[in-house]
């Protein structure tokens, strides 16, 4: 967080250099002081309505509420909120800004598909993400990429369109060609940045997880069923794809390089948890 208020810092910088109004750079650090704030306190409440969950029924998933409560026991975690996506696509993602206020969430065709130790392998993943603290760490990421895109696109708008330009500085061609190069690669560096953190992570919980429940094997199997399925959810969002388990893309996944997908292809985290 304290990155993303340096980046946003900066960001300000040039764009009241190139307009010459310090009021610009003033607006960038009450806004980033706002968005850190915002990020931490309601990062769950977003993520939760952007994915459509409601908060599950303890006596109607009463194996999802064991599974969750059994392994946060094991893995010395709160025990977290737990809701349910209405969507036929198997899927899962945790959220919160910290363990104390975490969040769970599975689709009810995950709940479908699963055998008991795969929902264990797929929980346990979940819960890493919790216990390593991905769940702030990645929402920062989105606001921080998004902040960056829509800056850039302000940045171009203004200099194709004619914005104000009453400081010197404005007429030197270097500094122009600068901005140009700027607003064009900083959401390509950014979006690069989210995705190459949410691939990371995702080996992570998986590793994290397969300790859990000391059955590497549950998880290498759901993720393969899972795949197997591949089919898009009824309701997606970008800014929380990388949340997600799996791609909720699904099968358009395939069409995207590795490099620039959100989630590592499942061979390799099968192969990773399973060494075959």
């Amino acid at each position: 967080m304290s990155v993303f208020f340096a980046v946003v810092i900066g960001i300000g910088w040039f764009f009241s250099y190139y307009y010459g109004s310090p009021e610009i750079l003033y607006l960038f650090v009450i806004f980033s002081i706002f968005m850190n704030v915002f990020s931490y306190w309601f990062s769950d409440k977003i993520v939760l309505k952007l994915a459509g969950a409601r908060e599950a029924n303890r006596q109607e998933n009463f194996t999802l509420y064991t599974v969750v409560e059994n392994l946060s026991i094991t893995a010395g975690l709160p025990m977290p909120k737990v809701y349910i996506i209405q969507d036929t696509t198997p899927n899962a993602f945790a959220t919160g800004r910290n363990k104390e206020h975490a969040v769970v969430a599975v689709t009810t065709g995950l709940l479908e598909l699963l055998e008991k130790n795969e929902l264990e392998g797929v929980i346990g993943h979940e819960l890493s993400h919790i216990g390593n603290r991905d769940m702030l760490l990645s929402t920062v990421v989105v606001v921080l990429v998004g902040f960056v895109t829509i800056l850039a696109d302000v940045f171009r708008r203004n200099l194709f369109f004619g914005g104000n330009r009453g400081s010197d500085n404005k007429g030197n061609g270097v500094l122009i060609l600068v901005g140009i190069i700027l607003s064009i690669l900083a959401p390509i560096f950014a979006m690069l940045i989210q995705l190459a953190i949410s691939r990371r992570r995702e080996f992570l919980a998986d590793a994290s997880g397969a300790l859990l429940t000391r059955y590497p094997e549950g998880l290498a199997s759901a993720l393969q069923k899972i795949a197997q399925v591949a089919r898009p959810m009824a309701r997606q969002s970008k800014a929380i794809a990388h949340l997600y388990i799996f791609d909720p893309k699904g099968g358009l996944h395939k069409k995207i390089s590795g490099f620039f997908a959100t989630h590592p292809p499942v061979e390799e985290r099968v192969k990773a948890l399973t060494g075959q």
